[in-house]
């Protein structure tokens, strides 16, 4: 018990002020958006001479704004055309190589099943 009274009595704060004193909130959206500034428009960006824009979560390449050959542009449609032709092929042969392999190594058990119930069977006669 303290001699002259409380030494630690902390003080109340003050109630703290609203917020915010501003009345944009109460404003409808438009009306924001014309008093901030808000309209910013579609985000775009423009990569090696193409320019794209985001839509509904997409980046979309604007239309008429590539400046490359077309031939250069045909030359490639089919060079990716070609490679994913030969990487179903390449799948395909994959599969088979593995099902050969399957049924090579149930072949191989089934004959090491044999021989040994041959040699079981030798060593039983002697």
């Amino acid at each position: 018990m303290p001699l002259f009274g409380n030494t630690f009595s902390p003080k109340k704060t003050p109630p703290r002020k609203a917020a915010s004193l501003s009345n944009l909130h109460l404003l409808d959206r438009s009306t924001r958006e014309i008093e901030l500034g808000l309209e910013y428009g579609i985000p775009t960006m423009n990569l090696a001479g193409q320019s794209l824009k985001f839509e509904n979560g997409q980046w979309v390449a604007e239309l008429g704004t590539f400046t490359g050959d077309r031939r250069e542009m045909q030359r490639l449609r089919k060079r990716n055309q070609q490679l994913e032709e030969e990487n179903n092929l390449l799948r395909l042969k994959v599969d088979i190589l593995l099902d050969m392999l399957s049924e090579t190594t149930a072949e191989s058990h089934l004959m090491e099943k044999e021989l040994e119930e041959l040699k079981n069977h030798s060593r039983r006669r002697k």
